[in-house]
């Protein structure tokens, strides 16, 4: 469809998506649980297509966008991010939308507040009406994440004091740290990298999914990918001290980021440190930052044994798939190694990992971002859980390291597929959702048929 690709065109065109995201999460949200509608609601179905109506203008804003982007005079990093502050500004007070993984922060917060083992205790030991709140499958299991973001989470929970709205926006806000973060690294990165800076912030701040998952779902993805590039920008600076400090406080939030360890000693190898050295000095910073920040959020390091917690049964990672076919072609032969075909799969999973990021790594020698960000991928793709916001893991360092339009392409198409992948309340999809949902995407497209035929096409540049 050759719509107008103006940059206001383009800026609207999110807004107006963004304003529908927001006013079908009132309906259709992961609202609190007392605010859920009943599942023949009027209010829950017209939510549901205004969202995913929403999902498709803002995708196609995005797409427009990356038209100008690649084309002959493109929009500079500044007028990119006030693009991004404007589709962001209606998703701050928004309802949690396409998970509720931000009310397990809230009660996990609330533990460490109260002093209580975050890691060995799931929500439930809390109780109370934020543990009620929490998804059923993880009120009894331990927090995976790090003392830092634990950390900020208890700090949150002192200040709000179980607040539910109140705790809502502080998660937020700190969501919007991060991405504020990310936003100042990429354009550094990608000039290191030998990338268009404006092409990187179009693809690894602006992506939809960032808006869904990391804005409106108030991910801590978000707190790790900041600080991920923040350090990754100062091992380019040579700062290898301060490089490792900040890499390990990513990984203190969530454990993939320590891969970004690897990316500071490439790069300081690449300065002219010797191998030795460089590690050396990567793993006694590493190693004190660990220490002190654990020491400081006061939550142990029982977070490494959580870092197991049971996914999902239905989860929808390849690896549990084929764990699921297996399973079920083995018990029509007989019970006997049926159950076991997921947990093989997923070491299957976990050993196919480390055999591809190996292989990234010594073919991507001279490039260690990209070979952080393909890493990252293989990691979130072959683990034994995939949710749509770890794709954003690869996707934030393939965006400023890419070393062309194709492979950005490639992403860019991964990352709007997965952006219908998940509905607005998180939970499972039913029937009549998904029905709800491709009404909703129909509604869109017909919304941007109607302002195709409205508006004048001037001539558009090249695709991204």
């Amino acid at each position: 469809m050759d719509l107008p690709a103006d940059l206001r065109r383009c800026r609207l065109l999110g807004l107006v998506g963004a304003a529908c995201l927001a006013l079908g999460g009132e309906g259709a949200g992961a609202l609190p649980v007392r605010q859920l509608p009943a599942p023949a609601d009027a209010r829950a179905a017209l939510g549901v297509v205004a969202v995913y109506c929403g999902v498709v203008l803002l995708t196609a804003a995005w797409a427009l966008l990356g038209r100008l982007v690649g084309g002959p005079r493109p929009p500079s990093p500044r007028d990119l991010l006030l693009v991004l502050a404007a589709w962001a500004a209606p998703l701050l007070l928004a309802p949690p939308l396409f998970s509720r993984d931000v009310y397990s922060y809230l009660a996990q917060g609330a533990m460490v507040d109260a002093h209580l083992d975050v890691s060995g205790y799931g929500p439930a030991h809390l109780g109370g009406p934020l543990a009620d709140e929490v998804a059923p499958l993880w009120r009894h299991t331990g927090a995976p994440y790090g003392p830092v973001f634990l950390a900020c989470a208890g700090a949150l929970s002192g200040l709000t004091r179980t607040d539910v709205p109140a705790g809502l926006l502080g998660m937020r806000l700190l969501a919007l740290l991060g991405l504020a973060l990310m936003a100042a690294a990429l354009p550094r990165l990608a000039r290191a990298c030998g990338a268009d800076p404006s092409a990187a912030l179009w693809l690894g701040a602006l992506n939809p999914l960032v808006l869904l998952h990391l804005v409106a779902g108030a991910h801590n993805d978000a707190v790790m990918l900041g600080l991920l590039g923040a350090g990754l920008v100062a091992a380019l600076g040579r700062r290898p001290v301060a490089a490792a400090v900040l890499v390990t406080l990513a990984a203190l939030v969530k454990a993939p980021a320590a891969l970004g360890l690897a990316a500071v000693v490439a790069l300081d190898l690449r300065a002219g440190r010797g191998p030795v050295r460089a590690v050396a000095t990567t793993t006694a910073v590493a190693a004190a930052t660990t220490a002190a920040a654990t020491a400081a959020a006061g939550t142990g390091y029982g977070w490494t044994r959580a870092l197991a917690t049971p996914v999902s049964a239905q989860n929808w990672a390849p690896t549990s798939l084929l764990g699921r076919a297996t399973g079920a072609l083995l018990r029509r032969l007989g019970d006997g190694p049926a159950p076991l075909a997921v947990p093989a799969w997923h070491a299957a999973g976990l050993a196919a990992t480390a055999v591809v990021v190996l292989l990234l790594w010594v073919r991507l020698r001279g490039r260690p971002v990209y070979a952080l960000g393909l890493s990252l991928a293989a990691v979130a793709a072959f683990g034994p859980a995939l949710r749509p916001w770890y794709a954003l893991w690869g996707v934030f360092l393939i965006a400023a390291a890419a070393p062309g339009a194709p492979a950005r392409h490639r992403t860019a198409v991964v990352s709007a597929l997965l952006a219908l992948a998940v509905l607005p309340g998180g939970g499972p999809a039913g029937t009549g959702q998904l029905v709800l949902a491709a009404s909703g995407a129909a509604l869109g497209l017909v919304v941007l048929w109607q302002a195709h035929q409205a508006s004048p096409a001037p001539a558009l540049g090249r695709p991204a």
